[in-house]
């Protein structure tokens, strides 16, 4: 057959990073820092309520196409009870949609609101996911690039930058807060910045806030809550960052009638539904109290001090993020350059496994001399891992 076997979209996309890492931690035996998911499960309480929908029936057919109404619920519930002093509110009957995960949440959201030809602005560096997902949808991407700051630590967005980046071709930002992977959480300022230029140039947005909940310094706030951006506003989070199940793959959408109604239009033709019983735990999970959230919160914040404390005395430079699960380094300071050979030679010299932060790049060289860590893990892995990262 002489056609190649792959769309020439996605061709350029390949075999992921994420999975030739963890095949490289697998055959190294290395501690692997690369992937987000974390070592330990997450409630106990929640583990049994999708045993209890298991045995109970609930869930093993077909679930509705929406998702069932007790997630549906639970969904607006959470968004009354974190989010309702800033006036973000939903319907839980016309204004939530389950999905599976975040990825897929973004795949139908782009699919179902991007044409042919359209530009949409996404915040570099940004998840894989989201260059493919704009490839599948025939659209065009556009980077802003997050610079670094060597004196503060942490990414800054340039909102001149971001207003230069809109053509009449633009039809959507792509919204990624808090930011994986450079751990930013972006401003207040920042974020009214966004709300004014999507206003002023008719744009949807759609925000990736399945960190919400992981935020150390800052605070989270809904670009839904924004003046003008409610009926522009399509917010994607999930449950498995937040309850450290990231394999039950449960996400949502939240937005307007007629936002959701597109949306649903083209997840129907990706995973028609799925995970039944685990949306029954998840609307369970939902609603623990504040004292889960606070602890999460800091458990991670623990976490992400001792790796980065940790980084720092091995010798990298650390950008300590503000939120999520991952540290940005600076591999210069360590006599190296080039991230990708990096971390594909650090399973063999140190046991541990990293992601090239160029990977998340369309500019590469921006994102060249920089490595990401996953901090989710239990501190004594993480001080084993600080402890191989020292003999480099």
């Amino acid at each position: 057959m002489d056609r190649p076997l792959l769309n020439r979209r996605l061709a350029e996309f390949g075999t992921t990073i994420f999975a030739e890492m963890s095949a490289l931690a697998v055959r190294t035996g290395a501690i692997n820092l690369g992937q987000g998911f974390p070592d330990t499960d997450g409630p106990d309480e929640v583990r049994e309520a999708a045993v209890r929908a298991l045995r109970d029936g609930r869930g093993n057919q077909y679930p509705p196409g929406p998702g069932i109404p007790e997630l549906r619920t639970a969904v607006a519930a959470h968004q009354e009870r974190f989010y309702g002093h800033l006036g973000v509110s939903c319907d839980p009957e016309t204004e939530v949609l389950v999905t599976a995960g975040a990825t897929e949440a973004i795949a139908a959201s782009l699919l179902a609101l991007l044409e042919p030809g359209d530009e949409v602005i996404a915040l570099e560096p940004y998840y894989d996911s989201y260059a493919a997902c704009i490839a599948m949808a025939g659209a065009t991407r556009v980077p802003v690039t997050l610079r670094p700051d060597a004196a503060t630590g942490s990414y800054t967005l340039d909102p001149d930058e971001l207003r230069n980046a809109v053509t009449d071709r633009t039809r959507l930002i792509l919204l990624n807060t808090p930011h994986n992977p450079t751990g930013t959480v972006l401003t207040r300022d920042e974020l009214a910045e966004i709300a004014r230029l999507a206003c002023e140039r008719d744009l949807l947005v759609v925000t990736d806030e399945v960190y919400e909940h992981l935020v150390f310094e800052g605070e989270h706030l809904p670009l839904a809550s924004f003046p003008g951006m409610r009926e522009r506003t399509v917010a994607i989070s999930s449950a498995g960052k937040t309850f450290s199940f990231t394999g039950w793959k449960v996400g949502w959408v939240t937005a307007t009638p007629e936002l959701v109604a597109a949306v649903r239009s083209a997840k129907q033709f990706l995973t028609y539904v799925s995970a039944g019983p685990f949306q029954y735990a998840v609307a369970e999970a939902l609603a623990l109290p504040d004292s889960y959230y606070t602890g999460l919160r800091e458990t991670l914040r623990t976490q992400r001090d001792v790796l980065a404390d940790g980084l720092a005395d091995a010798g990298f430079q650390v950008f300590r993020p503000a939120g999520t699960y991952f540290i940005t380094t600076d591999i210069r300071p360590l006599g190296e350059s080039d991230g990708f050979a990096f971390c594909r030679a650090l399973p063999e010299r140190a046991g541990v496994v990293a992601i090239p932060n160029a990977v998340f790049y369309d500019h590469k060289d921006q994102g060249t001399p920089f490595v990401r860590f996953a901090f989710c893990k239990s501190v004594n892995v993480l001080e084993e891992a600080v402890s191989r990262l020292k003999a480099l």
